[in-house]
């Protein structure tokens, strides 16, 4: 089972590398859809030891949400917006990818730092750190508000991955509690993508600086 733990681990580290050196918006939001799928329907049922009607409904719920829903919200909002591409974002793609790989290695001393329940993958606290950190630098480094939303969810999935590796058995209400918060951010991010849209003929973020009055 621990091989097949690893993989997916693996799995999730190759999507957050992906988000970091696309500037494709189709590509990232099939990226964290497929990353969404893995980290909070799949992981669970690999990393436990016994399969239960909790786990199972969870599961299916988060791939229902981050696999389908977020990603239809997130296509709407692109076609909505005419955008299929990051032209200009504030880090470029290349740095991008070496800050992914120093996320990476600081994720790792960070894993050999914090205490695991026994049984539980040495990857899954560098990859929940990896995919927080990938997210904070997605909102902090670009500058379409859709991509800045991607790097949002990111962030959840990685806060659901760490809670995993860290209690391995969180209560449903949490885990549906989280899934309802992501749900409502994003769904009130992608009207504020469409209303800066409308309005200002863009979506990019930046240009909100320099409003005045």
């Amino acid at each position: 089972m621990m091989p097949l733990v690893d993989s997916v681990h693996v799995l999730i580290l190759v999507t957050c590398l992906l988000l970091l050196g696309s500037s494709r918006l189709g590509a990232c939001i099939r990226t964290v859809a497929i990353q969404g799928i893995v980290a909070g329907g799949v992981l669970p049922w690999v990393s436990s030891l016994h399969i239960s009607m909790q786990l199972l409904f969870t599961g299916v719920f988060v791939m229902a949400l981050k696999g389908i829903v977020f990603p239809v919200l997130l296509s709407r909002a692109m076609r909505e917006a005419s955008a299929s591409r990051e032209m200009s974002p504030f880090v470029g793609y290349g740095t991008s990818l070496m800050a992914g790989v120093l996320f990476f290695l600081a994720s790792l001393w960070l894993g050999a730092k914090l205490p695991t329940p026994d049984g539980v993958s040495g990857l899954a606290v560098p990859t929940a750190c990896m995919m927080v950190s990938t997210g904070l630098f997605l909102i902090i480094a670009r500058r379409l508000a859709v991509t800045q939303v991607i790097g949002y969810i990111v962030v959840e999935n990685g806060i659901y991955a760490l809670g995993l590796a860290v209690a391995h058995d969180i209560p449903v209400l949490v885990e549906l509690g989280a899934m309802l918060d992501a749900f409502v951010a994003v769904f009130v991010m992608g009207i504020a993508i469409f209303h800066i849209n409308r309005e200002f003929d863009h979506m990019d973020s930046g240009r909100l600086n320099v409003l005045k009055g």
